[in-house]
C-alpha cells in the first residue's frame, strides 16, 4: 500500500493525532485526497490548499492525475508563500 509521509510539525498532523505517516489504499493522488478527507474530515482540504506534493521523489505542480503504485511514497510538505 502507498505510504503518505507528513513533514514534521505540519498542520496535517493535527488531523491524524501527530502521526508522521499513513498507509492508504488510493491508486491516484485525487483518490488519496478523497480517502484522507473521508478518514480524517478536513485533512483532504488541508492537503489540497496548503501542501506541496512529491511522489516517489518527483515534485508535482498538479498531482491530481498522478498514479500511485503499491510501493509509492508520497511526501506532503507545507507550501511556502512568497512575494
Amino acid at each position: 500500500m502507498p505510504i503518505v509521509r507528513f513533514a514534521s510539525g505540519s498542520a496535517c498532523q493535527q488531523y491524524i493525532g501527530g502521526k508522521s505517516e499513513l498507509e492508504v489504499a488510493a491508486t491516484t493522488f485525487r483518490r488519496l485526497v478523497l480517502e484522507l478527507e473521508q478518514r480524517f474530515p478536513g485533512l483532504g482540504r488541508q492537503v489540497e490548499e496548503g501542501m506541496a506534493v512529491a511522489i516517489d521523489g518527483e515534485i508535482f505542480q498538479d498531482a491530481y492525475a498522478a498514479e500511485l503504485k503499491p510501493e509509492s511514497e508520497i511526501y506532503l510538505i507545507p507550501k511556502i508563500g512568497g512575494g
